[in-house]
């Protein structure tokens, strides 16, 4: 089969991490492949038994024996956070997520200096918060382009001197721009940091081309396409590349180009965690999101009816895919309408990558605009995909891998079927 790639059509919380648990649990898959984000990452995968994870830095296929987890060099990489997550799936019945982990070298880290940054930023910024989840992700990107040869990286964790001299140079750096930090001295970071390389295999970008010849892999994506850093709505965006241009470029490097089937997932409720455009919102819904709380950074969890604008925007700003996972069905009911235009006649299209004073002028317009609503399908999926132009070929009507339906031969479990 070929490989699976899996990204967000919306503001993230679409429901990544369910489709991956299920293309795990229903095929043989080797590894799953994480292509950008880090741990601000949020995938909630449920199990038919009840046992629930969220992952942040895992592939959400590791409940499933045998699946791997490779990070890529475009994921920013949090050893603090990923133990924390590893001691969680071992409390819930998975004890050997770290030896299914890769990570490659190559990967930025994120250091409690870059989380303390990112935080005293968002206070800063007051009523203007931009909805960051202050895990220090965008800290680390931007620390790594404005000092590339500086920026600590997954493979300095073997080389404590080195990274004992990149760490002081990022704290005085960002101690200099603004004040004291919320972090702790560098002597009591350097343990963990070795620690973790003494316990997961660091590799190089050959490890992934192996893992591509091997078997299948799913490259699962984090956030959505409509928060990514170059097509999301400035400045509610995140420090990541959300489309399917990371995946391309692992698999161009491996030798692989093209060998993906792409899947864009959507809940058929428009959703957003934090500030900026949602041009749908609709606070009378009925809804709510247990794994989704309001929270200090990102504040409330946002629900609208479902935005065919925005999600024709983010699929054309993704290149297209091959077919749509609608998940969130059973929260279809008389309520919930679609927009298939606003108030305003301007097409939404997408523009070149670096234009942010576009997208700003995008936000503008979106946060302007107001939603013109049709009556409820009869038929969900296949309202989605005239909308669309695509067709729907996995639908999920909860929580759970036995909750999801296959349309068409696209997705079709093969014979041999993992069981969870």
């Amino acid at each position: 089969m070929r490989h699976v790639a899996v990204v967000d059509l919306g503001y993230g919380d679409a429901g990544k991490g369910t489709v991956v648990d299920w293309l795990c649990a229903t095929r043989p898959v080797h590894t799953v492949v994480r292509f950008n984000g880090g741990a601000q990452a949020a995938h909630n995968v449920v199990l038919r038994d009840g046992r629930h994870h969220t992952f942040a830095q895992f592939g959400a296929g590791t409940f499933h024996p045998g699946v791997r987890t490779h990070l890529s060099r475009h994921v920013v990489v949090d050893p603090l956070a990923l133990a924390a997550e590893a001691d969680h799936l071992a409390t819930v019945g998975v004890p050997d997520a770290l030896d299914r982990l890769t990570v490659d070298g190559g990967a930025l880290l994120a250091t409690p200096y870059h989380r303390a940054a990112n935080r005293a930023r968002e206070i800063a910024r007051g009523a203007d918060r931009h909805g960051s989840c202050g895990l220090g992700v965008g800290e680390a990107v931007a620390y790594g382009l404005a000092h590339p040869d500086d920026a600590p990286r997954v493979a300095d964790c073997h080389q404590p001197a080195l990274l004992r001299r990149r760490l002081t140079a990022l704290r005085d750096r960002l101690t200099a721009e603004l004040g004291p930090l919320d972090a702790p001295p560098i002597e009591d970071c350097l343990p963990a940091f070795t620690g973790f390389a003494g316990r997961v295999a660091i590799v190089d970008g050959s490890w992934l081309a192996g893992a591509l010849r091997t078997g299948t892999c799913v490259f699962e994506g984090a956030q959505g396409v409509l928060l990514d850093e170059w097509h999301g709505f400035h400045p509610y965006t995140t420090w990541s590349t959300t489309t399917f241009a990371n995946v391309d470029s692992l698999l161009a490097e491996a030798g692989r180009p093209g060998d993906v089937t792409r899947i864009g997932v959507l809940r058929v409720v428009t959703t957003r965690h934090g500030p900026g455009p949602l041009v749908t919102e609709d606070p009378a819904l009925p809804f709510a999101d247990p794994h989704n709380p309001t929270n200090p950074w990102q504040g409330r969890f946002r629900f609208g009816h479902f935005d065919a604008v925005a999600h024709r925007y983010a699929l054309a700003a993704a290149g297209g895919v091959d077919g749509l996972a609608l998940t969130h069905l059973d929260l279809a009911g008389p309520d919930l309408r679609i927009c298939r235009r606003y108030d305003t006649t301007d097409p939404l299209t997408p523009g070149p990558p670096g234009d942010l004073d576009r997208q700003a002028a995008l936000t503008d317009r979106l946060l302007r605009s107001r939603p013109v609503y049709d009556e409820p399908p009869t038929d969900w999926a296949e309202a989605v995909r005239a909308e669309l132009d695509t067709p729907v070929v996995l639908t999920s009507h909860g929580p759970t891998a036995d909750d999801k339906r296959t349309h068409g031969p696209l997705l079709a479990p093969p014979a041999l079927v993992r069981s969870a």
